[in-house]
């Protein structure tokens, strides 16, 4: 780590920044020693707005605003409808808008002192980059451009492939590895001086992933110098952001999971890894082109999506899997002559969910239509918001959340109500109502039944029933506006939001108590081991539930003290990757440390923990969501 980059770190971590934000109206400022600038000026929470897409950085990175310009004014030239002709002079409107800010940040630059990001400003966002510096800057440009028009939760896309040349062109100029180091360090601490910038329970989720790795249409691994850099950063910075997301497959040599694990043993909750032999398979399903397909990249959190060309909105929805499943018990166990009687009513219920809930879209999608526009494929073009027709993707998902939970509860009421008749469905019925009050005895028999996540096919069969009925009922089903819906294995926040208004359910489950986050265990489960989890949460085809959402499991940081734990888990992930899984992520925690930070925050200024599909400060977080993250599992070996 150099001088500069120690001093910048510091800076970041002491948060005085944070008080520096004065000014009435927003307009870029830049902090002491700070190279890229583009902060933002007020002390105000963001405004929910549009977002988890990627938008395309690199072609404008190529070509600048100036050029960008042009070629829409080319299009309102042709535009051959009054609708057309209004939306191409809304988006005139925002460039003109943006080059004046750019042009404005030159002089800002200049009052700063800083001759390197002065000289750069000149060049870019207005023009094209011409260095690995300049495509940096550029970047860190268009997040705060978007986010100031409330398009927020923007990926950065997959960074080690778009500015891979840029690193090559620096090579070739005779700069060095440890320059262009330097340069990705401190691009890396700018990206965090915006994570206050979000709703008080979510501080953190800004959206900023990064997806390395991968492979192209003829196979080839495609992780490069760019890509390992961009580990080595994280690893030595230790910062929230960008979080890291690992494109693998089965061909992936267990060097680089190895390596990856060194990630994980920093306790950021990253990287979390995408399965391309399962991801690509499963949107190609979803009617996406092969070549896109290949292309993918993840949203803010876990949602797969369309790099340039997806206006798809993968959290539109959510399907409550044990709320679903706890009714159609309750208003049908007592007519049930079997357990393949009540599936048929679970199934039954679960299509009726999936008509309502593709029936409640919600939510205004054309927040940032037109500044995102700007940077899709074919919007400027054909001068149409990317929300409404303009981009080629235009798909929903919904997440199916507490499949653990659910699947659970299955399994205990076919054992104990249908294979031993040793409870009826008025006892059962009774105690749910009750929340088991009085029926203490009966809950602890529900929780000794058969668990997700202990690799018993018993209940683990019924989960992949479930998933199956869920996905049947949700996939390729028209949203209305051109798309599709995609079923996915998420939760978002609704692990919390949802369970608090779920009543007791069959598998032992308290009423309000939460679920498991993403798709994971119970709370209440006890698996054999953490190879267990991973077994059994890989034996649906996960092509077919493809929206996103990663076994989420956390591994106490005594693991990862030696080698040999790093070789452990870095079989593990690979293990769920042969085995078909379409994506992990590992949170390693201590829940001692935990506890002693909740007493004394003051002790922990920088402690970063995975939440959801994001990594946080732990003192920034929401009680609340600190609690959930203590009373997950915390597998030993």
């Amino acid at each position: 780590m150099t001088e500069n980059v120690r001093a910048l770190l510091d800076q970041l971590k002491a948060k005085d920044y944070r008080n520096n934000r004065t000014k009435e109206t927003e307009e870029p400022i830049v902090y002491p020693l700070d190279c890229f600038g583009w902060n933002f000026g007020t002390n105000f929470n963001s405004v929910w707005g549009t977002g988890n897409v990627t938008a395309n950085y690199p072609r404008i990175m190529k070509i600048g605003f100036y050029a960008l310009r042009d070629e829409l004014l080319a299009s309102l030239e042709k535009a051959d409808t009054p609708e057309k002709k209004a939306f191409g002079e809304e988006m005139l409107a925002v460039i003109n808008d943006f080059i004046k800010t750019a042009e404005d940040f030159i002089a800002t630059a200049r009052a700063s002192g800083n001759e390197k990001l002065a000289k750069a400003a000149e060049r870019v966002p207005l023009y094209g980059a011409t260095s690995f510096y300049e495509a940096c800057l550029a970047l860190r440009s268009y997040m705060y451009l978007l986010r100031r028009a409330s398009a927020t939760h923007l990926g950065l896309g997959r960074f080690d492939q778009y500015m891979y040349e840029y690193y090559l062109a620096d090579k070739a100029r005779g700069i060095s590895d440890e320059e262009i180091f330097e340069t990705l360090e401190e691009f890396f601490i700018s990206l965090n001086h915006d994570t206050d910038r979000y709703c008080g329970w979510m501080m953190g989720d800004n959206g900023q992933s990064m997806v390395l790795g991968g492979y192209d249409k003829d196979g080839k691994f495609l992780y490069n110098e760019l890509s390992r850099m961009c580990i080595d950063a994280s690893l030595e910075l230790e910062l929230i952001d960008p979080k890291i997301n690992l494109r693998v497959n089965k061909t992936t040599p267990i060097e680089i999971y190895e390596y990856a694990t060194l990630l994980t043993k920093k306790g950021l909750g990253f990287p979390q890894y995408c399965n391309d032999d399962v991801v690509v398979p499963g949107l190609i399903k979803r009617g996406y082109d092969p070549d896109d397909a290949i292309d993918y990249v993840v949203a803010a959190c876990w949602e797969f999506i369309i790099p340039n060309k997806g206006a798809d909105t993968p959290n539109k929805m959510a399907m409550n899997f044990p709320a679903v499943i706890n009714q159609a018990i309750v208003n049908s166990l007592r007519s049930c002559a079997d357990f393949d009687e009540l599936m048929a009513a679970v199934k039954k219920q679960m299509i009726a969910a999936s008509d309502n809930l593709r029936n409640c879209v919600w939510g205004n999608r054309e927040n940032g239509g037109k500044e995102l526009s700007l940077f899709m494929d074919g919007c400027v073009e054909s001068l149409t918001n990317m929300w409404l027709g303009g981009a080629k993707y235009n798909n929903f998902g919904s997440h199916g959340l507490g499949i653990a939970s659910a699947a659970d509860a299955l399994a205990a009421v076919k054992k104990l109500v249908f294979e031993e008749k040793s409870l009826t469905p008025d006892e059962l019925l009774s105690a749910l109502e009750k929340d088991f009050e009085g029926y203490e005895d009966l809950r602890h028999r529900l929780l000794a039944c058969p668990k997700m996540g202990c690799n018993d096919d018993y209940v683990d069969s019924i989960a992949c029933e479930v998933m199956s009925y869920f996905s049947e009922a949700l996939n390729n089903k028209p949203n209305g506006l051109g798309g599709i819906w995609r079923a996915g294995t998420g939760s978002a926040m609704t692990y919390l939001t949802e369970a608090k208004n779920c009543p007791a359910t069959a598998d032992g489950r308290h009423a309000g108590s939460n679920f498991g986050t993403n798709f994971s265990p119970a709370l209440e489960a006890r698996p054999d081991g953490i190879l267990s989890v991973v077994q059994s949460f890989s034996k649906y085809d996960m092509t077919e539930i493809i929206n996103g959402g990663p076994l989420t499991l956390e591994i106490h940081d005594t693991v990862l003290r030696n080698d040999i734990g790093i070789k452990k888990t870095a079989a593990l992930v690979k293990a769920f990757i042969d085995l078909g899984g379409h994506q992990l992520q590992l949170n390693s925690i201590n829940r001692e440390r935990l506890l002693d930070a909740q007493k004394h925050p003051e002790d922990y200024p920088n402690l970063i923990v995975r939440v959801w599909g994001w990594s946080g400060y732990w003192n920034e977080l929401d009680p609340k969501y600190q609690n959930h993250v203590i009373s997950r599992l915390e597998f030993m070996q």
